[in-house]
């Protein structure tokens, strides 16, 4: 398990970090990965590794701490290396945890680039973000980020892109938030990294297919 101590600072880094930020990357969606994190890493036996452990909370606590989505200030890329440089992680660790938040991301895997970050700590953060993502929270996140951005909710003239690049995926501005369902959440569930992420993607999986068939049918004055 992390240190005591570094773990609380690194709460009270979220704290200041994210304050400010919509309630769909906030510290509430922090501490939810956090301890999907370690429940994942239990599940798949890494509990009895106490680096591995800190690795994995460490990496959840700070992944979106920086996130381009939310950035202020160019100083802000450099927090967490700057975080884990001053609680004297030691290297080893600190470029493990580092590779890890720089891998997650939806956009890095379209492009290609998470496969040489794979590890079981960087499979148990990755799905913990994305059980996240996905299900009752997930929905109630995407709706919020959307409306953060004053995106529209539908419009059936708009449709869901195929096969995305990650440039294609970038640009959003034109996009709606059921789309997004389309676009990246119903995707998640067949793309979970570890076994355990996998089994609780289902659930979650099945009541957003449930909710997007629901919100069509109400659309269209079908429900």
């Amino acid at each position: 398990m992390a240190r005591k101590e570094t773990v609380k600072n690194a709460e009270m880094l979220v704290e200041k970090a994210m304050k400010g930020n919509d309630a769909s990357h906030d510290a509430a969606h922090v501490w939810r990965v956090r301890d999907l994190a370690l429940s994942l890493a239990r599940e798949e036996g890494l509990s009895s590794n106490p680096d591995s452990m800190e690795i994995i909370e460490l990496a959840a606590l700070l992944h979106d701490i920086g996130d381009y989505k939310y950035l202020r200030d160019p100083y802000e890329e450099n927090i967490v290396e700057n975080f884990l440089k001053d609680e004297r992680i030691e290297d080893s660790k600190k470029t493990k945890i580092l590779s890890i938040i720089k891998g997650m991301g939806f956009k890095k895997e379209l492009a290609g680039l998470a496969n040489g970050e794979l590890c079981q700590e960087f499979g148990v953060v990755q799905d913990a973000d994305r059980l996240d993502a996905i299900g009752a929270i997930g929905i109630a996140r995407c709706f919020t980020f959307g409306g953060s951005r004053n995106r529209v909710l539908h419009d059936p003239a708009i449709q869901p892109r195929s096969d995305l690049s990650k440039e294609q995926y970038m640009k959003k501005e034109e996009q709606t938030t059921v789309n997004h369902f389309h676009e990246k959440l119903l995707k998640l569930k067949d793309i979970m990294k570890t076994k355990a992420g996998k089994n609780k993607a289902e659930r979650r999986h099945k009541f957003m297919e449930e909710f997007v068939k629901e919100f069509y049918d109400e659309w269209n004055g079908i429900a």
